[in-house]
């Protein structure tokens, strides 16, 4: 198991969308929300997730093609 620390930033269209939800799910990946901030126009999050390596690639990838920027 691998864990890293990330930030997200969410496009408008995404703020009320399950994607980190779906991204975990689909992905064994067990995400630990550290912080977080949504306005109506955006949203940030810090986070860590913990999965396997391969694993965690494609879920983040998953994330970007959706339009999610993954620091």
């Amino acid at each position: 198991m691998v864990k890293i620390r990330v930030k997200l930033t969410f496009p408008q269209h995404l703020i009320k969308e399950p994607v980190l939800f779906t991204m975990a799910k689909k992905y064994d990946v067990m995400p630990n929300i550290r912080r977080a901030r949504v306005t109506d126009t955006v949203g940030e999050m810090v986070l860590e997730l913990e999965g396997e390596e391969e694993n965690l690639n494609a879920g983040i990838q998953s994330l970007r093609d959706q339009g999610v920027v993954v620091e």
